[in-house]
């Protein structure tokens, strides 16, 4: 069965490792994701983005798919609404049987960001539901979500404490110096604010814009309370980059199922090295 992923996280939070969350786009994608998981006898959470769930696939194929894996595999699977940022489209997923969410309020100024998130985690809270929220703004893009340089902004390890109990949110992503989609330069992460935000909040922490990151750095944040990270950009550069490859050998191939085999086989890769990281 497709769990929450609260159990999850709260495990991974007690053992000290994380659980990884790939952005899937498509069916084969899913596919490989959680049989790679399969094989590594790994937690996993397959994540979707409102133009993966809402504009593309369909959010009753993502969750059928979803079932599917879950009923075929006896490892944690999870599915999870990835930086949604409409709460009527939350609110409808839920009722279609989607069991985590995140809810991006962070382009909104602190109070906004607690009254949209709140509404949230009461309505989702009813359905034994799970909420990520996100305080702090990461740079950079992630499909349809595009946050300027200048725009980002830190995590505040008081405000986390506060915005933790007055949305009583199931976890929370903490800006320390990750962004969306591809680093101009290697990445300085904040991993001091990352401990003190650890002090003072209880819930599990999640890293995103996971891509890019030098594994030591992101294994070092999990060590000091990262319980999931995402990856997204870096899936999408593996499977593009093994069907371009396979597309030069052979220009006049037309069968989807040779040269998407080619991509999955690089996104694979890909998944087995982040699950090992986290």
């Amino acid at each position: 069965m497709i769990l929450s992923t609260k159990e999850m996280l709260l495990k991974a939070q007690r053992e000290g490792y994380a659980v990884p969350a790939f952005n899937i786009h498509n069916l084969e994608t899913l596919q490989v994701v959680v049989e790679t998981a399969m094989e590594m006898r790994s937690p996993v959470i397959v994540a979707g983005t409102p133009s993966t769930v809402e504009s593309y696939a369909g959010p009753d194929y993502i969750k059928a798919m979803a079932e599917v894996a879950a009923s075929k595999y006896d490892i944690p699977i999870a599915i999870h609404l990835d930086h949604f940022e409409d709460v009527d489209a939350i609110k409808k997923n839920i009722d279609l049987g989607f069991k985590s969410c995140m809810i991006d309020a962070s382009k909104y100024e602190f109070e906004k960001n607690i009254e949209i998130v709140k509404e949230v985690v009461d309505y989702a809270h009813r359905y034994d539901v799970v909420v990520e929220a996100e305080l702090g703004k990461l740079g950079g893009r992630e499909d349809d979500l595009v946050v300027d340089e200048k725009d980002t902004m830190y995590t505040n390890p008081e405000d986390a404490a506060e915005f933790v109990r007055r949305t009583n949110v199931d976890s929370l992503a903490i800006a320390i110096g990750t962004a969306h989609g591809l680093y101009k330069g290697e990445p300085k992460l904040d991993l001091e604010r990352l401990s003190e935000i650890r002090d003072v909040v209880s819930v599990p922490l999640v890293l995103h814009g996971g891509s890019g990151i030098p594994d030591s750095k992101v294994q070092e944040a999990i060590n000091r309370g990262i319980c999931k990270v995402n990856y997204a950009t870096e899936l999408r550069i593996a499977f593009t980059h093994g069907v371009n490859e396979y597309l030069k050998a052979n220009p006049n191939e037309i069968d989807p199922k040779k040269y998407n085999k080619a991509g999955l086989e690089e996104v694979k890769k890909f998944v087995k090295e982040k699950i090992q990281v986290c």
